[in-house]
């Protein structure tokens, strides 16, 4: 099941890149700003209930959809970039066994722990 759910992920990914091609920016936009989702983890500085929810957010791919949608509906470019990056971001973080998180520890999501087990 593990590899089955990881090549749905990479085929999601496969489709942000696709959905890229489809907008006027340059190739080394889209490597560029992959990892920029993840400065969400910077709320965790505050406490990790607000972390959770802030990074969360940022990694829901509902989040990346309506934003992507917005972005080709009003016609504006700049969203449609941010709802695909935060799409394939999404994406590639459960290839890697990445996912949301819940309230008590960065490391507990809902694909399990992270690193060591509790």
């Amino acid at each position: 099941m593990d590899t089955l759910l990881k090549l749905e992920e990479i085929g999601q990914f496969l489709l942000a890149i696709l959905l890229f091609t489809q907008l006027d920016y340059a190739w080394w936009v889209f490597p560029a700003c992959l990892l920029l989702p993840d400065i969400s983890m910077l709320a965790y500085a505050i406490n990790t209930s607000v972390g959770a929810v802030t990074y969360n957010i940022f990694h829901h791919k509902l989040t990346a959809l309506l934003v992507v949608a917005a972005g080709f509906i009003f016609q504006i470019p700049v969203f449609s970039l941010v709802g695909i990056i935060l799409f394939g971001h999404a994406a590639m973080d459960r290839i890697f066994g990445y996912g949301l998180k819940y309230r008590d520890d960065f490391k507990h999501t809902h694909l399990g722990w992270i690193g060591r087990k509790k």
